[in-house]
């Protein structure tokens, strides 16, 4: 569910041997499922341990996870990365905003998963998001865009040589295509 690096397991270890014995980390996510789903790290004393908790065993350690947050972690890496700026901790939980769907699942849901899981995190750079309308009978992804896509000047260019080309790469025989039904009004949200 949950894979720690080498490096990360071995600042966690540093980091617990200042807390009370018996302290684990605690991986978790708040409002999992929903656009604005955060994850996190904290301390875990022995008294915070629930009952309904999933515990992994680590080097040094144990993490705990709270059983509403371990279907968003499904895949979770923890890393901690040291370069000429210092050294950082990341957390990346792909299905933080949406629960990982089985390849089998209906159409919609696996397209809605790649929007929450892969696209939109790459257009938050911009500001920006999309949200999946509908599918029409022939295969046509209908996609509604938002925040600084809005308007922005290239949001051709990221419909037809970004999204559309990778749904119809991930999704061949099932899709045929994808169309913006926005109404882009340019503003100070757009993108420039």
């Amino acid at each position: 569910m949950i894979t720690i690096s080498e490096t990360a397991q071995a600042h966690f270890v540093t980091l617990l041997s200042d807390q009370p014995e018996g302290t684990h980390i605690r991986v978790f996510v708040i409002s999992p499922g929903t656009a604005q789903a955060e994850c996190g790290v904290s301390y875990c004393p022995p008294d915070a341990v629930e009952a309904d908790d999933t515990e992994f065993e680590f080097t040094g350690f144990n993490a705990m996870v709270d059983e509403k947050s371990a279907p968003f972690l499904e895949e979770a890496t923890i890393d901690f990365v040291t370069d000429q700026l210092g050294s950082q901790l990341t957390l990346k939980a792909p299905n933080a905003k949406m629960r990982k769907v089985s390849g089998d699942a209906p159409l919609v849901e696996r397209i809605e998963y790649v929007i929450q899981s892969e696209i939109n995190p790459q257009l938050a750079s911009h500001g920006g998001n999309i949200s999946l309308v509908e599918i029409t009978e022939d295969g046509i992804a209908v996609l509604q865009f938002g925040g600084g896509c809005n308007g922005c000047s290239m949001v051709d260019v990221t419909l037809k040589d970004g999204i559309e080309k990778q749904l119809l790469d991930m999704f061949p025989g099932e899709l045929s295509g994808v169309k913006d039904v926005t109404e882009h009004q340019h503003g100070d949200h757009s993108y420039q």
